[in-house]
């Protein structure tokens, strides 16, 4: 049996997995070419295995600025490796396909329903299709308005390129910037349409594909969305709002900026004030909402709004002794039971994560390693500034850590090993809780 036939036979979730992971390793070696480098610039593999890492798993977390390694040609491929890792590696695999007028077996529909976290395998091509379409008009409508603000600092060639590259990185929920000296978004802090069109492009990019679509299916009309849609709207809106409020309160920021960081912390990444000089409890704000995240179908990352919810709505049918509903909808049976598991797996990724920092970077304070790893599982790209300054040890471990919350931990976890079920049933035993 030869490799493609082995490949073949593996489960969609390894498949997956494994594309991912080409990909970044493709990434690396483009991003190390000499075209693709500055003059003067010396680049350590470590580090284009990073960026690539960050920029494939849409995180946004720098070793390197981008604005002052890459040349065009670099920024290009970084560019791309962002768009592919935000729509997935199976979706433009099969929009490639499609593209070229071949059409996707069987096998390749089981993977794209597996990557895009659907329920059905009806319609898939043209669901591919819409995504795709989505995508170039969010994107393509991003640049515009955002190269009528960068027009005033570049020429028209090069504030296309920034402009383009804003609004990919943007939807795409990934943190990059190419504008240079480390600053991210900072000098634009006041400026009311970047602001405002960088956090239209998070959110829309964030709720995800599926409800984008039920939107434009249903008019936006609210009772025509499903509990879904629902849910993933009505959890972002008030993570949004409660964020924002909370940092504004802990925080000497504006409200316009502490409404873009509460958005820019469900997986985007960009930042508009230096999160070094945040007080520990904002921190910890941005902490929740990171580890939180985007929503399932979306480019963002973390355990996801609807497993929020699902967990929220378990917690209190517990406590209550009632029915978990919402939205004149009963919650599926197993999904307390999924969300629970995600949960806690999420929850070992970080903690284990920081610890492991901790240890392999002495010197590295707790709320840093916590920050560090958290925006790391939740493929956000937001720092307190120690990136750069952590050692292989500590990178090469970010870089298994945003590779695991961009394919997400119940996947990685049944890479392994996965059962069809136990044959034989036991007795149900006693045991206290509480």
């Amino acid at each position: 049996m030869n490799l493609l036939q082995k490949l073949k036979r593996q489960p969609p979730g390894r498949i997956i997995a494994l594309g991912f992971a080409l990909v970044i390793l493709i990434g690396s070696g483009l991003l190390m070419l000499p075209c693709s480098i500055q003059d003067g610039v010396t680049v350590h593999y470590i580090d284009a295995l990073y960026t690539s890492t960050s920029a494939v798993c849409v995180t946004g977390l720098i070793a390197i600025d981008a604005g002052d390694t890459f040349t065009p040609l670099g920024q290009f491929f970084l560019g791309g490796l962002i768009q592919i890792g935000g729509l997935g590696v199976t979706a433009v695999g099969a929009g490639i396909i499609i593209a070229i007028g071949k059409k996707v077996n069987l096998k390749g529909r089981k993977l794209i329903k597996e990557a895009m976290n659907l329920d059905s395998g009806k319609g898939l091509i043209r669901f591919v299709k819409s995504v795709f379409l989505t995508t170039l008009v969010f994107e393509g409508i991003g640049a515009l308005l955002s190269f009528t603000v960068f027009i005033h600092r570049y020429h028209p060639l090069k504030a296309a390129g920034v402009s383009l590259f804003h609004s990919v990185a943007a939807f795409n929920n990934s943190g990059f910037d190419i504008l240079g000296g480390g600053t991210n978004l900072i000098p634009y802090q006041d400026n009311i349409m970047l602001n405002l069109v960088t956090c239209g492009l998070i959110v829309f990019g964030g709720i995800g594909f599926l409800v984008i679509r039920e939107l434009v299916d249903a008019r936006l009309r609210w009772k025509k969305l499903s509990m879904h849609a629902k849910v993933v709207i009505s959890v972002s809106a008030v993570l949004i709002l409660s964020g924002a409020v909370m940092l504004k309160l802990t925080e000497n920021i504006s409200w316009m900026g502490a409404f873009f960081n509460s958005i820019s912390a469900r997986t985007a990444g960009f930042s508009t004030y230096p999160l070094k000089e945040f007080t520990t409890p904002g921190l910890l704000v941005l902490i929740v909402l990171m580890f939180i995240g985007a929503s399932p179908g979306s480019t963002g990352g973390g355990i996801k709004t609807s497993t929020f919810f699902v967990l929220l709505q378990g917690l209190k049918s517990a406590a209550t002794n009632s029915g978990e509903k919402a939205f004149h909808y009963a919650v599926p049976k197993d999904s307390f039971r999924k969300a629970s598991v995600i949960t806690f797996l999420a929850l070992g990724v970080v903690i284990g994560g920081t610890y492991l920092m901790m240890v392999m970077d002495p010197g590295v304070a707790l709320r840093d390693a916590l920050f560090e790893v958290t925006s790391a599982f939740g493929t956000v790209g937001l720092s307190t500034g120690i990136t750069p300054d952590l050692s292989i040890g500590s990178k090469l471990l970010s870089i298994l850590i945003m590779y695991i919350g961009r394919l997400g931990p119940l996947t990685i976890a049944t890479l392994w090993h996965f059962s069809v079920g136990d044959r034989v049933r036991y007795s149900e035993g006693n045991i206290a809780i509480g």
